[in-house]
């Protein structure tokens, strides 16, 4: 397992981060989630990201007991969870002072810890200034509640927005983007991560297997494998919309055509797209979930894998045309300034 550091902030973080989402604490049995979990450590997997409404808090219990019941110290491992969506049954959600702070306590007792690594801000709340956002998390910093703050998915004015109040008030400044970022989806190429290098923030990516698409396990005309996540409507809730797209029999016959790329490059469909994630340097990790602990060895053989040009420019002349989210060249100046015009 190779490490790299997180932004400019205090943490350096396994290139393959463990993810938890729709795994642990919901649809995949307790023994069997602490068991990916211990697995995702003795690989040498050092990040953790969770979230306080995944299972409804469920999940952040149950991955406190794995990391507790792991025989690692505390500072072995780093727990990243967010805030913004309610957790139910409560209705209540945003980034409020209030909910900051009622949540971000209620997540330590769940997690059974006395801090966490990164606290994240799940979505942009359009509802709250984003100043009182950012002064409550840097409260939260101070506190020893949190190392070091962060936001998945905020428009890139945002992202620009808050790097300027917390210069200009002194506040803990973000220090991690998470975005979906895969080779079907490179809408992050265009304008965040060239945010993410300006004020110092480096990318955790989400989905970076395309919900297992580019794992090659799907085969265009055929149903799903019995025990994949597609198969299980419980675990495939996106089916009807990106899910969907993802599975159309056209992208899965180009996905097809990658594998022998992989095979020259021995290398399984796995390495091969967490490698391709990773080659970028804005990117510091690439977060995996597993419901097996062969799934999270075989995710940890992504780390460390450098892919040559001649692979990158084949991979891209077959999946180029067909992209789902195509990062979107910024219009000039003078059409930003237009379209505000005619927005208001």
């Amino acid at each position: 397992m190779q490490y790299r550091r997180l932004g400019n902030g205090p943490l350096t973080v396994s290139e393959i981060s463990f993810g938890t989402w729709l795994t642990v604490g919901a649809n995949v049995g307790r023994a069997k989630a602490i068991a990916c979990i211990h697995a995702a450590l003795d690989h040498g997997i050092t990040l953790f990201d969770t979230a306080n409404m995944y299972g409804a808090g469920e999940t952040e219990r149950v991955l406190g007991e794995a990391l507790r019941d792991s025989g690692r110290s505390r500072d072995q491992y780093l727990i990243a969870t967010k805030l913004f969506n309610p957790v139910p049954p409560e209705p209540d959600k945003g980034l409020s002072a209030a909910q900051v702070g009622k949540q971000l306590d209620r997540s330590l007792e769940r997690l059974g810890v006395d801090y966490i690594d990164l606290y994240q801000c799940h979505r942009y709340d359009k509802e709250t200034p984003l100043e009182e956002t950012l002064e409550a998390l840097d409260r939260a910093v101070k506190s020893g509640k949190v190392r070091s703050i962060g936001l998945s998915e905020w428009p890139v004015e945002k992202i620009h927005a808050a790097a300027k109040l917390t210069a200009t008030h002194g506040w803990t400044p973000m220090t991690s983007s998470q975005p979906q970022y895969s080779m079907l989806v490179r809408k992050p190429e265009a304008e965040v991560f060239a945010a993410c290098r300006e004020h110092g923030l480096g990318n955790i990516v989400f989905s970076p297997l395309a919900q297992g698409v580019l794992t090659g396990k799907y085969k265009p005309g055929q149903p799903p494998p019995a025990d994949s996540r597609a198969a299980n409507p419980d675990m495939n809730f996106t089916m009807e919309t990106l899910g969907r797209r993802f599975r159309s029999d056209f992208l899965l016959a180009a996905v097809e055509q990658l594998k022998p790329i992989a095979a020259d490059l021995g290398l399984t469909m796995t390495q091969m797209a967490l490698a391709w994630v990773l080659r970028r340097p804005e990117v510091s990790s690439a977060i995996v979930g597993a419901s097996r602990p062969e799934q999270v060895e075989a995710n940890a053989a992504g780390s460390g894998v450098v892919l040559p040009t001649e692979a990158l420019d084949r991979i891209d002349a077959i999946l180029k045309p067909i992209v789902l989210f195509q990062p979107v060249t910024p219009a000039p100046a003078w059409k930003r300034l237009l379209r505000r015009y005619l927005s208001l």
